[in-house]
């Protein structure tokens, strides 16, 4: 493989009539939600709560709170091996929809992020690993592979000639640590924490290239991981960022209830807990057990079709790509 990596990407919108495509993968978070008896109401339910919650944080000159709303597309990448389209990345683009002024404003790309390589890694080959050992832990070269493919995407020409700015990945704070509220506050993304460690995660997306500060928006319950590339506090705009928040707040709500539906708001010191019955819950279905049950099957399934056939090609293409 002396050729870097190629990509192709396919664009879907995400609305009340959404169904998910046979190589979606099904542990997405909308996904999920579009699925099953219940699937337009879903959809419908969470559209409306991240209209809302958009509106609710972007409130100047809004007096009605109904002047935005967001539109969200699935931005699928597929890695082209051997005239073959191997899934492989999936990530949100928000776009702003201003009902005043009739613009159309792009938001950020990234937000939710799903990848097979990394079921692969936490799903399957972190449990072989551990598998039988007394203490965890984790392979030396743990997050490499996914990490370069992952830079390789950002920086492929299929990337740049579709997005024009790096990509910012919204995720849950870790139940095991404990985050400490700073002094720094933005306007928008709030009060920042600091964790007490750095976790697992945090250095998986750290092999993606991707730095990670930790911010509570206003009327928020808990902080949100921000990852990025560059400077995220001056690299996007106030609406692109809330565009942002809303999306991923609403999705942690529905899937994360016990800490973004929580009824006590984070404290100067916090730590997230899962087993937590003082929360909230929307009226929004969402599987849970079968999420997790699905990320190791596709897992396995990264494993047969993509890190065994071409493990000899991955192999000298990390060398090349270091």
């Amino acid at each position: 493989m002396t050729q870097p990596l190629t990509f192709t990407i396919k664009t879907t919108r995400l609305d009340e009539h959404y169904r998910p495509a046979e190589n979606t993968r099904i542990t997405t978070n909308f996904a999920n939600l579009a699925r099953g008896e219940y699937r337009q109401q879903n959809l419908r339910n969470a559209l409306n709560m991240i209209n809302q919650r958009f509106n609710e944080l972007a409130c100047w000159d809004n007096p009605t709170g109904e002047r935005y709303s967001v539109e969200l597309e699935i931005i699928s990448a597929d890695i082209q091996l051997d005239n073959e389209a191997i899934p492989s990345i999936e990530v949100l683009k928000t776009y702003i929809l201003d009902n005043q002024s009739q613009q159309r404003i792009e938001g950020i790309v990234g937000n939710n992020f799903s990848s097979y390589v990394r079921d692969y890694d936490f799903s399957v080959r972190l449990l072989d690993h551990n598998h039988g050992q007394e203490r965890f832990s984790v392979p030396d070269d743990f997050g490499v592979l996914h990490g370069n493919l992952f830079k390789a995407f950002v920086s492929s020409d299929t990337y740049k000639q579709n997005f024009a700015k790096p990509p910012v990945i919204c995720l849950s704070v870790s139940d095991s640590k404990v985050y400490h509220r700073t002094h720094n506050q933005h306007p928008i993304l709030g009060f920042e924490y600091q964790p007490n460690e750095s976790s697992l995660t945090e250095q998986y997306f750290q092999k993606m290239g991707l730095q990670v500060r930790y911010f509570m928006p206003k009327n928020s319950v808990a902080p949100f991981a921000f990852f990025f590339f560059g400077d995220l506090l001056n690299d996007y705009s106030n609406l692109e960022l809330i565009s942002t928040i809303s999306t991923m707040e609403t999705f942690q709500k529905i899937y994360r209830p016990e800490i973004y539906f929580a009824n006590t708001v984070a404290d100067e010191c916090y730590q997230a807990n899962l087993q937590s019955q003082d929360h909230s819950v929307t009226d929004i279905v969402y599987d849970r057990e079968e999420r997790s049950r699905l990320a190791i099957e596709q897992g396995k399934f990264a494993e047969e079709v993509f890190i065994k056939p071409y493990q000899s090609l991955l192999e000298k293409w990390l060398v090349q790509y270091a």
